[in-house]
Formats: C-alpha cells, structure tokens, sequence
C-alpha cells in the first residue's frame, strides 16, 4: 500500500495512530465473522477475548489487513458503520469527507487517499525521523511476533491439556479396570477358599469313613478267625467222635469174629448161582453217581495213586472252542494243575501234535504232565499210557471219543466224559 491510494505494503508509512484504528476496526470485524470464514492466520486470534483481539493480536491482524479479501470483509463492516463518511469518501462526492482519523481508516480500507484526511496534529507525528519509525515499526513486528508465538504456545498448551485429559481419563479407566480386576481376584480367592474348604471337609469325613472302614473291617477278620477257629474245633470234635465210634465198631467187629471163631468167606452166594467165571477186578463203587456228575470225578481221585489221563483237544474244544489252540491248551493245563492241587492225583494231559513241537516259554503249570503225539494221534497215546499201568490202580480217562472209552475200559480205566470235567473246570 502507497502512502496516498493505500494499494502498497510500506507499514512504516501508516502513522501508528491510524494504524491502530486499522487494527481495531479489523479486530471488530474479526469478531462478527463465522468461524468457517475466518482465515487460516487468524483463527487463534479470533479465539481471544474481544477486549484483546486488538492489543493481543495486533501484528496478525495488520498482517491480515495487507490481503486484498481480508481488506475488503474489513471496509465493508467499515462501511455498513459509517454510512456518511463512505459517501463523503466517493470521489465524485458533492460533500467531501471532513478530515479526522476515522475518515483517514475509511480511505485507506477504500484505497483512496487518506493522507489529507488526517487530524491536523498528525504532521507533527510524521516529523519523527525515519530511524526512529523504523525501530518503532521493528519493535511492533517483534511484539507482534512474540504475540504469535504467545498464542501459538496458548494452543499448544490447550492441546496438551486435552491431551493431558485423555491421558486423565485414559488413567481413570484403567485404574477402574484395575479395581475391577482386583475385585474379581479376590472373589475368585474367596470362591477357592471356599473349595479348598469343602474339599478338606470333605477329605477329613472321607479319613473318617475309611477309618471306620478299617476298624469294621479289622472286627469282621477276627469274628472270621474266630469262626474259623470255632468250625476247626468243631471239625475235630466231630472226627474225634466219628473215629471213636469207629474203633467202638471195629474192635467190636473183631471180638465177635474171635469169640465165634468164624472161618474166612471161600464163597459169595453168586458163586453158588453160576458155574465160577474169570472174575474182572472190583473198581470203587460211584455210591449210585452218574459218569456225568462231577462229584464222580472228585471221588475216583481221592482214590490212593489215582491217575488221571486227559484227551486235551476232546475237552478244550468243547468247552472253549471259541479260542486260539493255544489259549485251549493253557486254560485246560491251568484248570487240571489245580485239579491236581486239590485232589493229589497224578494228571497226564495229551494233545496231537507235530514233528518239532515245543512246550511254550516258561512251560506249563506244575503238577501236570503234558504229552504231544507225534507219529500217532492222542487217542494211541492214551491206549499205551492205560496199558503201562500196572493191574489195580485207579485210571481215570477223560474223552468223549467211543471207540477210546470202549478200549481203555477194557482196560480197566474209568472214562469220563469231557463235559463233565469241563463242569468240574467251571465250578474252579
């Protein structure tokens, strides 16, 4: 802005009287304009209270002033203000404008000449030398400066602060997360303590339980041993009887036989029926038992020396058909070693069997003899173990097959079916 038509960008040629009515119009006209119209240099003085928009952000707003559109917002407001003296600024006016500083702000808004029209005092003000305006003017760019700096400070300041209270509220939160989880913690120990507290009652009643367990346990082994005892003593009691009353018997028996002098029986009264016949030798008597009840089978083997033979396959497949040969084999020798066990017979078990067969690692149960036929079937076998025997002694001979039973009871051997130890097997 030039001196006279206000076009040029001289700041030392403005007087500072007109150029702080400039500021202030500038400052009112700041203050009337909407936020979104403000420009960019100017937002954080239109910020400020209106009473400092003028002091405070002077430097800005005369910078503002050099913008032609900024300029032109600001000499309308000038304008619609000082109806009169806007007329009176025209050049083709009929009552030019009176001089004064108003008139003087209005013409250099306008961009007319506005030197004229200032106050007569105001050539005094231009006497002062141009060094002296020139470090005024200085000085007024630096307050004007450090105002913007002041300012700029103010907003980043007021954005710290709102950081600041995010951070603020960020904090509250988290310490409220914090209570929050500290209360479930220590819900959470409560309910633990609670469990542990059940679970120790809970054990100590279990203690209790086993405990008496243990003691009713304890009472029921003695009332066992006890009984045990009193059914040993009453066993004894009864052989005790049993035995006297059998010597009573006997030694009666023998009295008579000595007092009458009763020759030995040369003859049984089936002699005297028949012409006499090679007699076959007696067996034991079965007491009325059928060859397919077990109790048959117990009593042959209390005999002295009794001597049991088994066709193996003959009983293991029809009573444990549904497994492996040689599960069939194991279960029938664990089966007969406790026959053997109990009854104190001798027990010879026999299975067909092949060139290299071999008993399985570890062998079988004691107490029975186990014999593979090879060359032969376990049924000649059999008939070769019966005919070894000598007359007289008990043989037992488990099988089913008929021709078997027919040649080894012409040999004098008891044949029982295999069913029926297999019954006497189950009953184990």
């Amino acid at each position: 802005m030039s001196g006279e038509d206000g076009t040029g960008d001289d700041a030392t040629a403005v007087p500072p009287a007109l150029r702080t009515a400039l500021v202030q119009v500038a400052a009112d006209a700041l203050g009337a304009t909407e936020p979104v119209e403000v420009p960019p240099s100017l937002r954080a003085v239109h910020r400020f209270a209106p009473r400092r928009r003028a002091t405070a952000g002077a430097g800005p707003l005369w910078n503002a002033l050099q913008d032609d559109a900024f300029r032109a917002r600001v000499a309308r407001v000038w304008t619609q203000a000082n109806p009169e003296l806007a007329a009176g600024l025209a050049p083709d006016s009929e009552e030019p404008a009176p001089p004064s500083l108003q008139a003087a702000t209005g013409a250099w808004l306008l961009g007319a000449p506005w030197r004229d029209l200032l106050p007569a005092e105001e050539p005094a003000v231009a006497t002062v030398s141009a060094e002296a305006q020139a470090r005024l003017s200085r000085a007024q760019a630096e307050a004007d400066r450090l105002r913007a700096d002041a300012a700029a400070a103010r907003d980043e300041a007021r954005a710290a602060e709102e950081q600041l209270g995010g951070l603020q509220r960020e904090l509250r939160r988290l310490r409220s997360d914090a209570d929050r989880a500290r209360s479930e913690g220590r819900r959470a120990a409560e309910e633990a303590r609670a469990a542990l507290d059940t679970a120790e009652l809970a054990q100590a009643r279990a203690a209790d339980d086993l405990r008496q367990a243990s003691e009713e346990r304890r009472s029921a082994q003695a009332e066992r041993t006890a009984a045990r005892a009193e059914l040993r003593a009453a066993r004894k009691l009864a052989d005790v009887r049993v035995r006297l009353l059998l010597d009573t018997i006997v030694d009666a028996a023998s009295g008579l036989r000595s007092e009458l002098a009763l020759p030995p029986v040369a003859e049984l009264p089936a002699d005297l029926v028949s012409p006499p016949t090679e007699r076959t030798a007696a067996r034991p008597g079965s007491r009325g038992r059928s060859a397919q009840d077990p109790a048959l089978l117990d009593e042959l083997l209390r005999q002295p020396w009794a001597h049991l033979m088994v066709d193996g396959y003959n009983v293991s497949k029809s009573g444990f058909g549904e497994l492996s040969l040689a599960e069939q084999r194991r279960r029938l020798v664990d089966g007969l070693a406790q026959v053997a066990a109990r009854t104190g017979a001798e027990v010879t078990c026999c299975f067909d069997g092949q060139e290299g067969q071999q008993h399985p690692p570890g062998g079988y149960a004691r107490g029975v003899r186990v014999l593979f036929a090879v060359g032969e079937i376990a049924d000649d076998l059999i008939r070769r173990l019966v005919h070894a025997e000598p007359p007289g002694r008990v043989l037992v001979v488990v099988t089913s097959d008929q021709e078997v039973v027919r040649d080894v009871e012409a040999a004098g051997a008891w044949v029982v079916p295999s069913s029926t130890l297999v019954a006497r097997l189950q009953r184990l």
